[in-house]
């Protein structure tokens, strides 16, 4: 089994592995443009057939043919009736771009790097066949990954771009946007964004996704339009199934006062800065005197106050950026005074009982080397939950899942084998450390994205 499998092991396809996995869990959410679109084709197309050619290593010519037509057959659109099937049982992602042939020679270096017998790392031994198994599973992590759903990101107020077109897109092909054509001007209102990451409630992360949002809807219908020069102002009006929107524009974002209007009566006012919402934005019922007030900052909500007959019944205020990121240094200054007291307690142990240690024979260390990863991630899975900052995205979890595999096995059997057990508590105490160490590292993955 090793010997079909020790090419999983190679240098080459471990950077392309770890380089796709990178990827897609980063590069596209961050940056978002053809490159990182590329890069998971090109490196896609490389350990693809390495892989499945390891698996089934006498039909190696086979295997490069099938991939080559599936790919070409993938990113074509005779595909999507066939994804279509495939999402009435799960929710997969596919965009057609004949542009992504370009990555199809990949498979020839694919071919003549296979066919060098490339060297396996590390050597022949009880790691590295126990790594070709664990590299198996996360290339199989890989290939279900690229292909994650798109996630939906709506918004409470409206969004509207305005770009320069001389005609009006097929509206059945964009559920995300409705277009109004006015003489030269397409106007598109956003019903709601796709995103490659998990929606977070939340006006930062919203606003994130508004940066770029004329370039990104232009990229999106591309059909003869173009983007128009900030500094021209655009003031113009529309009817939309939920009454009539007086909008101004600087360049293509919303810039100014925003009215919207339903049987004569105003029902929506408000300010937006380039896009973002600004300022005090006043909501009112058609059919009440009820009404809402929201202040925004910066485009995030500080203040959410609600009126009945002209009467204050509520007012709740309502963190900002920067009072989430002190309270993320907050939890991680708690975190770290717990892995302090552990270690105390962990050292105390080690003091008292020395030189006695638990006694377990091999089979039992070598076991419970290889499920402390699963009870590490549960303490980290609960730590999240109790910090409230918990997200239940599958890929997520699974990445999170093999970084804690990958990393605490290695440590699990230094503490067993050279460290040492001393009481049966510290085996509880080990995970609990792990699983904060963890916690730790990513709320500050968190708060790098944050800041």
């Amino acid at each position: 089994m090793y010997d079909r499998l020790k090419n999983l092991i190679s240098p080459l396809f471990l950077f392309c592995l770890l380089l796709l996995i990178f990827n897609d869990f980063y590069l596209k959410a961050t940056f978002h443009n053809i490159l990182t679109g590329k890069l998971s084709d090109f490196c896609g197309l490389f350990i693809f057939p390495i892989f499945w050619s390891a698996i089934f290593p006498r039909h190696k010519l086979s295997v490069f043919i099938i991939t080559g037509v599936m790919f070409i057959y993938w990113k074509s659109e005779y595909a999507t009736g066939l994804i279509d099937l495939i999402n009435t049982f799960t929710n997969i992602q596919r965009t057609v771009d004949p542009t992504d042939l370009i990555a199809l020679p990949v498979l020839f270096g694919a071919w003549i790097y296979l066919k060098g017998d490339p060297v396996a790392f590390p050597a022949n031994s009880l790691i590295a066949r126990l790594s070709t198994g664990l590299i198996g599973l996360v290339t199989i992590f890989s290939f279900c990954a690229t292909s994650q759903q798109r996630y939906i990101q709506s918004f409470d107020q409206p969004h509207y771009v305005l770009l320069q077109a001389s005609k009006l897109p097929d509206s059945a092909a964009y559920e995300e946007f409705k277009f109004y054509k006015t003489d030269s001007f397409l106007v598109v209102q956003i019903i709601h964004l796709y995103i490659n990451k998990p929606v977070r409630d939340d006006d930062y992360n919203k606003n994130r996704s508004l940066v770029d949002l004329d370039q990104d809807v232009k990229a999106r219908v591309a059909d003869s339009t173009s983007l128009i020069p900030v500094g021209k102002i655009t003031t113009l009006a529309i009817e939309t199934d939920r009454g009539k929107d007086a909008l101004r524009f600087n360049g293509g974002r919303l810039d100014g006062r925003f009215t919207r209007t339903k049987n004569n009566k105003l029902i929506i006012e408000g300010f937006y800065k380039m896009g973002i919402e600004d300022s005090t934005w006043t909501f009112s019922d058609t059919s009440s005197t009820d009404k809402a007030i929201y202040t925004f900052v910066n485009g995030e909500r500080t203040n959410v106050k609600h009126f009945q007959n002209n009467k204050l019944i509520s007012s709740t205020s309502i963190n900002t950026r920067a009072d989430t990121i002190r309270n993320f240094y907050i939890k991680i200054g708690i975190m770290i005074l717990f892995i302090t007291g552990i270690i105390l307690w962990l050292i105390k142990n080690y003091r008292s009982t020395y030189p006695e240690q638990l006694k377990l024979n091999v089979v039992w260390k070598w076991l419970l080397c290889f499920i402390s990863p699963f009870f590490i991630w549960l303490s980290h899975a609960g730590i999240k939950i109790l910090l409230m900052n918990y997200n239940n995205d599958v890929f997520d979890m699974l990445a999170t899942i093999i970084f804690i595999f990958l990393v605490a096995c290695p440590l699990m059997f230094f503490i067993v084998f050279l460290i040492k057990l001393r009481k049966e508590i510290d085996v509880l105490l080990y995970w609990l450390l792990l699983g904060l160490a963890c916690s730790i590292w990513t709320t500050c993955g968190t708060l790098i994205e944050l800041s």
